[in-house]
């Protein structure tokens, strides 16, 4: 199940972003959320916006989430060595993370976004190979690199249904 965060949430968001920090750091990617992204100011605005979304297991218990935006990012405003595949109306995964007992939470995520706009962008850091292998796997094409409010670069991806 796929559901809105609330701000009750938050404490076990924070876990979630916790693990995910180190298995970044164990595989090779210890600077793309450093030891405090996203900061619980970023869940709460998800929160308040409508923006993040929970997986729960049957009972209910949090084991991933992540934030989709449907509208223009302005990150993606300008794309570096290479293209968007169009111009369409898109909606981004962002900040996608899991506490590591599930698999497929990236599809799983991928399928609830498109039945929301079949036209779908996510970036990530060139050190997080986890998750490039993840996005290509799940059907996105590389389209340039684009770069993030920091001026740090990101490897941009669209997906088209």
């Amino acid at each position: 199940m796929i559901r809105h965060t609330t701000y009750e949430d938050i404490p076990r968001l924070m876990e979630i972003y916790a693990y995910a920090r180190e298995f970044m750091k164990q595989t090779g990617n210890p600077t793309q959320w450093g030891d405090n992204f996203p900061p619980q100011v970023f869940l709460e605005n998800d929160v308040a916006n409508g923006n993040g979304y929970a997986m729960c297991d049957d009972d209910g218990r949090i084991y991933a989430t992540f934030a989709f935006i449907v509208g223009d990012d302005p990150t993606y405003k300008n794309i570096y060595d290479g293209a968007w595949l169009d111009d369409e109306p898109y909606g981004t995964i962002h900040r996608i993370a899991s506490d590591g007992t599930r698999r497929g939470v990236l599809k799983t995520c991928v399928s609830f976004c498109e039945d929301i706009i079949p036209n779908l962008r996510i970036d990530t850091h060139n050190d997080n190979k986890v998750m490039q292998h993840q996005i290509e796997k799940n059907g996105f094409t590389k389209c340039g690199t684009i770069y993030v409010e920091d001026g740090s670069p990101r490897i941009a991806y669209q997906r088209k249904a």
